[in-house]
């Protein structure tokens, strides 16, 4: 399949591909399981098959839908709309790695992960979402203050996600050295790094533009929740 057709559904292809373990869902519909992003992908937008997840959602539970825009079906309500940006790498390979001391984060580290995650709202995050790729943050002691990994990939294109600074370490280049590590990371294997912001999230767009990502689309996102 050419790289423009996984870009287009990257979440869908995901979450029927690589990620089908991480999945849960039937038909025309998937979610990520619980504990990991709470993220839905149909295999038409156009006519999402919200019926096939009703099994295997739960009333309250809130979930990110990224390019459908159609009338909201019974027994889901529209929490939120918005437009987020998809940017492709689109520069030559990092020289070297961009953040050597940056420390791995795994399992042990997924509460740290969470809170730094809600305190600056990269996105959908859970406390299994570092399971989905590799992550890397920077401590200050034994706070967690910053970190960047790996969400949604298929063949030979790898998605950066969770990019977060804490408030108070803001300023110093902590994001760009994390991204910068892993484009590095990811062009030596041979894979297109890609990642999604919010359209009004200015000054991440632009930073992203600075670093050699480009815009790709722009797409409808919604934040939708089962009401039965």
């Amino acid at each position: 399949m050419q790289r423009s057709a996984l870009l287009d559904r990257i979440f869908w292809h995901t979450l029927t591909g690589p990620h089908a373990r991480f999945a849960a869902g039937a038909g025309g519909a998937r979610r990520y399981a619980r504990g990991f992003s709470p993220i839905l992908a149909f295999a038409d937008v156009r006519q999402p098959d919200f019926a096939a997840l009703a099994p295997y959602c739960e009333e309250g539970e809130h979930f990110y839908c990224e390019g459908w825009s159609g009338v909201s079906p019974g027994g889901w309500r529209i929490d939120a709309e918005s437009t987020m940006y998809r940017m492709v790498w689109n520069a030559a390979p990092p020289a070297a790695d961009g953040a050597p001391a940056a420390i791995a984060l795994g399992l042990a580290h997924a509460h740290q992960a969470v809170q730094l995650a809600a305190l600056c709202r990269p996105g959908p995050f859970g406390p299994r979402t570092i399971e989905l790729g590799d992550y890397f943050g920077y401590f200050d002691g034994e706070q967690l203050v910053a970190m960047a990994g790996e969400r949604m990939h298929v063949a030979g294109l790898r998605e950066i996600s969770g990019v977060c600074v804490h408030p108070d370490f803001q300023g110093r280049g902590l994001a760009r050295q994390l991204m910068a590590k892993l484009v590095h990371r990811q062009m030596a294997r041979g894979e297109t790094p890609f990642l999604h912001v919010m359209r009004a999230n200015e000054a991440a767009h632009l930073l992203y533009l600075r670093m050699g990502f480009v815009d790709y689309l722009e797409s409808v996102v919604r934040v939708v929740t089962p009401t039965r």
